[in-house]
């Protein structure tokens, strides 16, 4: 085989196992990281804080919107975003199932002080917020119904 045989097979390959990472991970909640504002300084965690300092409730309240009694999704999304309307669906029959959760879609583009402090660095991703608005964990990527109740329940 030629040299630029190889190079083709070889991006095929790396190609395959993008895709195939970026299926198994797409959707996935995991870990939390944590948001730090601009001159915040390292004092008390999230616990001890009062619910209005927050970064998650500040957020909420920015778009308009109220946290759920037990917990909140929030949704960051933009325009153009054809995974965007799934996942707002999904969002949607989550909240309409378990009591007590808010679903607030925020639009990374019109927010995007609020997209760089969170970290956001694709749509859609979906935060988890506690009744207190404290990020309990994040998904980017489209996630299932059965996904979004799992993080649920460990709220």
């Amino acid at each position: 085989m030629s040299t630029g045989a190889w190079i083709v097979v070889a991006a095929v390959v790396l190609a395959l196992g993008l895709g195939l990472w970026r299926a198994a991970t797409d959707g996935r909640f995991r870990g939390t990281r944590a948001v730090r504002r601009p001159g915040a300084d390292t004092g008390p965690g999230p616990d001890s804080m009062p619910a209005a300092s927050l970064p998650g409730a500040d957020l909420v309240a920015a778009v308009g919107a109220t946290l759920g009694e037990r917990a909140t999704l929030v949704q960051f999304s933009s325009a153009f975003c054809a995974p965007c309307r799934a996942t707002r669906r999904v969002l949607d029959e989550v909240t309409g199932i378990v009591e007590g959760v808010a679903h607030v879609e925020v639009d990374a583009e019109h927010h995007l002080d609020a997209t760089r402090d969170f970290g956001i660095l694709r749509t859609p991703t979906t935060l988890v917020l506690d009744a207190a608005g404290a990020e309990v964990t994040r998904a980017t990527g489209a996630p299932t119904r059965d996904q979004v109740l799992s993080a649920l329940a460990r709220v």
